[in-house]
């Protein structure tokens, strides 16, 4: 009995998660309003502070090298303060001070480079991509993450005219860090962290091009670059996503996959392609939709919905096509989710129902 005891703890210890040792209860987590409190308390600390230290030290904005120096120097006090952080106040707190060190060091970016350009963005880009990976905090790791998602579309909306090619991005990045949660146990929290920060990226990324309007509207004059490529190649990347998706689903389904339910598979897949042709952006929310639901996720299937639900609403907004052709293609949608539920359910029935979490996922990463 102990035997099989032991591998399992180390395991969940490698995980994060801590087992009691004999009859001793587990240590109780402060309720939420609490830790709520706690992090409000830490946000207004924090605004008093940067407050009180930007009446003395706004003389730093007129120097892009002492903008850049003191932004870096609270960065590194905040990483210093995270590896140390043991609550919710001290750990806001940092987040606060690491963000306004990071203004600082765009602020003198955008000084060197005189505006807002694709070089400011690719510079946040990869100082986002630094923090994502360094900071010894789930929080900030998160916002970094979805931080670096906003960066990599301004800066390819900027560069090269293709803001579409950012959600493509994103979405592969996502799909690839979910169906691989479970493969470094000891990392398991680092890139649950990530995988929500570029999940919020890709739903603010899916409904900045619903809107049809750039980021704060900064993007203005003639386009250039490789604009007409849009958006074809989110569009590609979106498919590519979903293949390889659907690929590691059929590899690593318990009871094996024939020869006919897998062209099933990909002809359902082909009619999804012919479908986003015309409504944009379907591909993102069918992704989401499919990786929720093969990882056991309630949240990143929710998120996949709402993802659907925006590129609906937008088809059915767009001046371009007529009512009757929007009817026919949302009409000729459901008919095929239908027709692949049927699917499915016949030639593919499930055995066992399973609502644990952390099987469903174990089960697809092994």
């Amino acid at each position: 009995m102990s035997r099989s005891i032991t591998p399992l703890k180390e395991r969940l210890g490698r995980a994060g998660i801590t087992v009691t040792e004999g009859e001793g209860s587990p240590a109780l987590e402060a309720p939420w309003f609490v830790r709520a409190l706690q992090a409000f308390s830490g946000w207004l600390a924090a605004l008093f502070l940067l407050g009180f230290l930007a009446m003395g030290a706004v003389f730093v904005l007129d120097s892009s090298a002492a903008a850049a120096t003191l932004g870096l120097v609270m960065i590194a006090g905040a990483f210093m303060a995270l590896q140390k952080a043991r609550g919710d106040f001290l750990e806001h707190l940092a987040l606060a001070a690491s963000l306004a060190g990071q203004l600082l060091v765009a602020w003198a970016v955008a000084s060197l480079l005189e505006g807002a350009n694709a070089g400011l963005w690719w510079s946040l880009l990869v100082l986002q991509v630094a923090l994502a990976l360094a900071m010894p905090s789930l929080t900030h790791r998160s916002f970094s993450a979805f931080a670096a998602s906003l960066a990599l579309y301004l800066a390819l909306a900027e560069g090269i005219a293709v803001p579409s090619l950012a959600g493509g991005l994103v979405l592969l990045a996502l799909t690839a860090l979910w169906l691989n949660e479970f493969r470094w146990p000891s990392r398991l929290r680092t890139l649950q962290a990530l995988g929500y920060g570029l999940l919020l990226g890709l739903l603010a990324i899916q409904a900045l091009a619903n809107s049809g309007q750039p980021l704060l509207n900064w993007r203005g004059g003639d386009v250039t670059g490789l604009a007409w490529l849009e958006p074809w190649a989110g569009e590609a990347l979106g498919m590519l996503a979903l293949v390889l998706l659907l690929r590691h689903v059929l590899l690593h389904h318990v009871g094996g996959v024939g020869t006919g339910q897998r062209l099933a598979a990909y002809g359902a897949v082909a009619g999804l392609m012919l479908l986003t042709l015309q409504a944009h952006g379907l591909i993102q929310g069918a992704v989401v939709v499919m990786l929720g639901f093969a990882i056991g996720h309630r949240l990143v299937l929710g998120s996949g919905v709402l993802l659907l639900l925006l590129s609906i609403s937008n088809y059915y907004y767009w001046l371009e096509a007529t009512l009757l052709s929007k009817a026919l293609t949302l009409f000729a949608l459901g008919g095929l989710l239908l027709a692949v539920r049927w699917a499915l359910r016949r030639g593919w029935p499930i055995e066992g129902k399973d609502d644990g979490r952390a099987d469903a996922g174990e089960g697809l990463s092994q």
